[in-house]
């Protein structure tokens, strides 16, 4: 009977939490509702650059004027978001931890939402205006580079989404590491492989141009190795302190 009282309040518990995280999402959306035009104007602004001149976006859809900006604002209230989504899960998770699991899940979960943003800035600011000028510039004589709104929409927030997913490429890591699935030494054997599986990577979620598979693989490397460095630093602690502990 305690038992199911006690899974009847967590359960409760994560109803709470997941209301007040949706709450976050819908107030941060009804913030931004009013510039649903002017987000999606700044988000295809890398586009709009690189298009040739006298050119334009069109929209093939009767309804894509209206629903394109109002599904960017959407996905970009759930980004913005994000910390109030995590601080709600961390508050859930917390009760359940140890004290060395706090002190590390804490760090994680910010510096999860920290790589995530730069995955998106990195992606808008780098990989954006690359691709799209190697796209628009590899077009045949005659052919008007003409792009759907929201054809154009839905590439951005994939790739969004993979960038930012990749991007925490170090976070995995660490937690692999703690958890004791893997160890940096194993990881830093298998770094050929891994090496090959970023570029694959990044072929299956990126257009099929060079340029973006190669922007996405070479950042996942890079945070591999940096995942791996950190894992390393954990690791000797995690062993110093169980050393010490079993001397005392």
């Amino acid at each position: 009977m305690a038992a199911a009282q006690s899974l009847i309040e967590h359960l409760i518990e994560l109803r709470s939490r997941l209301v007040k995280a949706l709450i976050s999402v819908l107030l941060v959306f009804l913030c931004l509702v009013y510039f649903a035009n002017d987000l999606y104007h700044w988000l295809a602004t890398p586009l709009l650059e690189a298009m040739p001149s006298n050119t334009q976006m069109i929209a093939t859809d009767v309804t894509a004027p209206f629903f394109a900006p109002i599904k960017l604002t959407i996905v970009l209230s759930f980004f913005i978001a994000i910390p109030v989504v995590l601080y709600q899960i961390w508050g859930f998770i917390a009760p359940g931890l140890y004290r060395k699991e706090k002190r590390l899940i804490a760090p994680l979960l910010f510096s999860s939402t920290l790589l995530f943003y730069l995955g998106i800035a990195f992606a808008y600011f780098v990989v954006f205006p690359l691709a799209f000028a190697f796209f628009t510039g590899v077009a045949p004589e005659g052919v008007t580079v003409a792009t759907d709104i929201t054809n154009y929409l839905d590439l951005v927030l994939k790739l969004f989404f993979a960038f930012g997913v990749s991007f925490e490429i170090p976070i995995a890591i660490i937690l692999m590491c703690w958890t004791g699935i893997t160890t940096p030494d194993s990881l830093r054997e298998k770094r050929p492989y891994v090496i090959v599986a970023v570029f694959v990577v990044g072929m299956l979620l990126t257009p099929p141009d060079v340029i973006s598979q190669t922007l996405l693989a070479i950042p996942m490397w890079l945070l591999f190795e940096v995942g791996v460095f950190i894992g390393g630093i954990y690791g000797r602690r995690h062993e110093d302190t169980d050393q010490e502990h079993a001397e005392e």
